[in-house]
């Protein structure tokens, strides 16, 4: 992995471990040579993310929509700044600039991000490990949900294995370093990607 898309909240959440895994996650990105892709805001745990990196002399790039960018919420130190027309141009040049997918904690946004991605991985438009740094149990009724859908028909139970989960960063990373891409399901062919 050279580059990781982070998608994680714009707010700082109620409990500091938060803030403080995401500074950890970008610093230990930065060490490790890895370039940290995201959102682009200087705010909230997309904040602290860039900062470990950058206070690591770590390569940052952000990506942000021009509304956001004009409501002066990006960060203004990073390596590189991209402003797309919207939201949706904006996953698609994470997508283009990155090889592997974590999910810290966040919101609305940051779900709708991680579940479009995680698609992509299902329907083989990508086969980068997709990580869940699950801080404080933040997302284990989102994973009680996933397991939910599997027992109930919904998801195949190899797209569900997908998901890599971990509490710790070191522990993330190196599962997905590790992490060997499920093979393209019979229903889908070259053709239709």
């Amino acid at each position: 992995m050279k580059s990781i898309v982070v998608f994680c909240g714009s707010s700082e959440g109620s409990h500091p471990e938060y803030m403080q895994q995401g500074y950890v996650l970008g610093k230990t990105l930065a060490n490790e040579g890895i370039t940290l892709v995201y959102g682009g805001a200087k705010i909230g745990v997309m904040g602290a993310v860039a900062n470990g990196a950058l206070e690591t002399n770590g390569k940052v790039i952000g990506v942000i929509p021009h509304f956001l960018k004009v409501r002066e919420v990006f960060h203004t130190n990073l390596s590189q700044l991209i402003i797309t027309q919207d939201m949706h141009e904006r996953k698609l040049k994470m997508h283009e600039l990155s090889n592997g997918i974590i999910m810290l904690p966040g919101g609305y946004g940051t779900l709708e991000e991680f579940f479009e991605m995680l698609t992509w991985g299902q329907l083989g438009l990508h086969q980068y490990p997709i990580g869940v740094l699950n801080t404080n149990g933040f997302y284990d009724e989102l994973i009680a949900m996933l397991a939910k859908m599997v027992h109930q028909g919904f998801v195949k139970k190899e797209n569900y294995d997908m998901i890599l989960v971990d509490d710790t960063v070191d522990g993330l990373l190196l599962k997905m370093k590790k992490y060997q891409p499920v093979p393209l399901l019979k229903w889908i062919t070259k053709d239709q990607l």
